[in-house]
């Protein structure tokens, strides 16, 4: 991304610093901040420069290279390139004026001390997703269910199973069996083209009805033997870092992953962020 996290004094009391995160020359998020760092606070309410007119910026403090910008529901998770204070995020909230019409917005500056300390009721983000809606591959012979969620038979483009959104597909996951995956240890060059176009999809997945130890077994695996096996299964991580292998042990336990997994892509695509952090993330792609 090449962004970089700059700090900058102001003459201003209230809020002495300004915070901005930069992608070249240009500004991609800037913030008035009540302090240099949360520190013991554990939480700044800062105020964005978008719309308002504040004091120029004084001094330069600190530039530091941005390591990641991720999105997490309502929050940008910033990881800075330094050994100590290197973890934080920035949690956007739009909020109902009590007394008139319209909305106003929060922004906290929060660090991993105090995501560490403050335990809310509701640990996970992605907690709500609605109805799903499944597409199976119409080359499914005996496909697993998806109850209360709407289903449908459909030849996809790659994968078995696909979570459908609006006007997208948002996630696709491919099902093999143990004899699936041996069966592809013979063909490999053309089972990483397929796990390449699956990768594609943002949200992927390689799901095995079977676990691990079962490739170290010389009474299963036929052809193979252990060391073979656990190599072309390493092959499989190294060459394809975007797609998620998951061992479910059974095709119960498969199902049940998938299941889970579509739930909480379509809940976070369903949360919608404030709009400067949806700007930040079609931007970017996070």
């Amino acid at each position: 991304m090449n962004l970089l996290y700059i700090l900058e004094s102001v003459n201003n009391p209230k809020f002495p610093y300004r915070l901005t995160i930069r992608h070249g020359n240009e500004i991609v998020l800037a913030l008035r901040v009540q302090d240099k760092w949360p520190g013991q606070k554990g939480h700044i309410f800062c105020l964005r420069e978008e719309k308002r007119e504040f004091e120029l910026p004084v001094e330069e403090i600190e530039r530091v290279s941005v390591v990641s910008l991720k999105r997490f529901g309502k929050r940008l998770s910033l990881v800075l390139d330094r050994p100590k204070n290197k973890r934080c995020d920035f949690l956007f909230l739009t909020k109902k004026y009590k007394n008139k019409e319209g909305e106003y917005e929060q922004i906290f500056w929060r660090t991993q001390k105090i995501l560490k300390e403050n335990r809310p009721k509701v640990k996970i983000t992605t907690y709500r997703s609605g109805v799903l809606n499944v597409i199976i591959d119409s080359n499914e012979r005996y496909p697993w269910k998806f109850p209360n969620s709407n289903v449908e038979k459909s030849k996809l483009p790659i994968g078995d199973y696909a979570l459908k959104g609006q006007n997208e597909i948002l996630a696709v996951v491919e099902r093999k069996t143990f004899d699936n995956i041996l069966a592809e240890f013979g063909r490999m060059a053309i089972f990483h083209q397929q796990l390449g176009e699956l990768s594609v999809y943002k949200h992927s997945a390689l799901v095995i009805e079977a676990n691990y130890a079962d490739f170290l077994k010389v009474d299963k695996l036929k052809f193979y033997n252990p060391n073979f096996a656990v190599k072309a299964i390493a092959e499989l991580y190294a060459l394809h870092p975007r797609l998620t292998i998951v061992f479910a042990g059974n095709r119960k336990l498969a199902n049940e992953w998938t299941l889970r997994f579509f739930s909480a892509v379509l809940s976070h695509e369903n949360d919608v962020p404030h709009d400067k952090v949806s700007e930040i993330v079609n931007r970017f792609g996070i």
